[in-house]
């Protein structure tokens, strides 16, 4: 069952465009990652989707219901963390989080009491108190008070030190083990690439790949360097498959994308002293799709 099914969503601003005919799903029970670097378009695409603002065209559906029609509805089984959070500055944290709890239908004080002693939270302190690090915090609780069965987190872990970072993690595999769907929105890719199956890639507003990121591990290129015993021709390397080649005599560094066993025979033809090959890890990946002018 799909949890969130985002069709063409589109938003603009007058001539400018946020996002245009964004599309993906998000299966039951699974932690999905939506990447891109800062501005590409993932909070406008998390907001649309939330109805905190509207679509110029497209639809999108949370539990199979229609996320503006039935917005105040969904809302009830969503936990949602923004990239920036704004609280009023004189409450202490309790009153706050006991504020938030009381648009649920459901007890939430004894899991208030829980996600405060794992993000190692003062709930008596007041919010102007409290470092951009324990903003945050009362963020992540926020969020997860009323155990939703949905978690949208736009950049979860910035002002988190590494070892909160980790205790987070930790909290939402927990959550996910429960039963909770999650979309993780980042642009730090190896936080991605630890939590998720499968990834959004979305560039200039649009999404540019859905993907196991297995599958995209498996399917892109490699990344190898060479090292020859003497000065070779650097017209050996033009050959099918290989681009982003970097020359300077003996070692060269290179992409390839296509059977490495045949790569192989034909560098062993030429004095070659060594060989390095390196699968892509996410960001090798992100960054494959933003390079101008790449073959695909």
């Amino acid at each position: 069952m799909s949890i969130i099914e985002i069709e063409n969503l589109t938003k603009r601003y007058g001539r400018n465009i946020g996002i245009e005919d964004v599309s993906f799903q998000v299966e039951e029970g699974e932690i999905f990652g939506f990447i891109g670097p800062n501005g590409s378009g993932k909070s406008t695409t998390i907001r649309t989707l939330l109805s905190i603002i509207y679509p110029t065209s497209g639809k999108a559906r949370i539990f199979g219901k229609d996320s503006v029609r039935y917005a105040a509805e969904i809302k009830q089984d969503i936990g949602y963390l923004p990239s920036e959070v704004f609280y009023y500055e004189n409450m202490k944290v309790k009153d706050l989080l006991a504020y938030s709890a009381s648009f649920y239908r459901k007890d939430c004080r004894k899991r208030i009491y829980e996600l405060a002693d794992i993000m190692q939270l003062d709930l008596t302190k007041r919010i102007n108190d409290l470092s951009f690090g324990n903003r945050k915090k009362v963020g992540i609780v926020q969020a997860l008070l009323h155990e939703p069965k949905l978690i949208i987190l736009d950049e979860p872990t910035s002002g988190l030190d590494p070892l909160m970072q980790q205790t987070f993690f930790q909290l939402l595999k927990e959550d996910n083990r429960k039963g909770a769907t999650i979309l993780l929105s980042s642009h730090i890719l190896s936080e991605v690439e630890r939590l998720c199956d499968r990834v959004a890639i979305i560039k200039e507003g649009k999404v540019v790949a859905v993907e196991h990121i297995k599958a995209l591990q498996e399917k892109k290129h490699k990344i190898i360097r060479l090292e020859f015993n003497e000065p070779i021709d650097e017209k050996i390397l033009m050959i099918d498959g290989v681009y982003n080649v970097s020359w300077d005599g003996v070692k060269a560094d290179l992409c390839y994308r296509g059977d490495i066993n045949s790569f192989i025979k034909v560098m062993a033809l030429y004095n070659l002293r060594n060989i390095w090959i390196h699968e892509p890890d996410l960001e090798d990946i992100f960054l494959h799709y933003y390079q101008k002018g790449d073959e695909g």
